[in-house]
C-alpha cells in the first residue's frame, strides 16, 4: 500500500510504501478502510489511556502487576465515559472521583456495575 503524507512545516510531500499480509480479497478500498478502522480505535485508546493514566510511564513490571493496571485503568475509562456529565477531560473526571465521593458514587451508579 503507498500513501502520500503532505509536511505542513516543510510543505512537500512524503510518500510510503506498506506492506501487509492478510487473507482477505485483494481489494484496495476494502483493506485501506479496514486498516484506518482498527489504527483509529487503536490510537484513540492508548492516547487516552497515556495522557489520562500516564501508562506509558507505568513502571510496574513484576509478574501480572502490568496487564491487571491495564485492566483496572480500563475499567476506569469506561466508567469516566460513562459518567461524563461536562466537556472537562477524562484526566479531570478521574481527579475529580478521586476528591469528591459524591461524584464517584454517581459515576459508578451511572456504570451500573455497583449497586449503592
Amino acid at each position: 500500500m503507498e500513501s502520500r503524507i503532505k509536511d505542513v512545516k516543510a510543505g512537500g510531500i512524503h510518500k510510503e510504501t506498506r506492506y501487509y499480509l492478510s487473507s482477505l480479497e485483494a481489494d484496495a478500498q476494502y483493506i485501506n478502510h479496514s486498516i484506518r478502522t482498527h489504527w483509529s480505535v487503536e490510537n484513540q485508546l492508548h492516547w487516552t489511556l497515556d495522557v489520562a493514566f500516564g501508562d506509558d510511564a507505568s513502571r510496574k513490571r513484576k509478574d501480572n502487576a502490568a496487564q491487571n493496571f491495564s485492566l483496572l485503568n480500563r475499567l476506569g475509562l469506561n466508567i469516566i465515559k460513562y459518567a461524563k456529565v461536562s466537556s472537562m477531560g477524562v484526566k479531570g473526571h478521574r481527579k475529580k472521583a478521586g476528591w469528591d465521593n459524591d461524584y464517584l458514587i454517581y459515576a459508578l451508579k451511572s456504570f451500573d456495575i455497583v449497586k449503592i
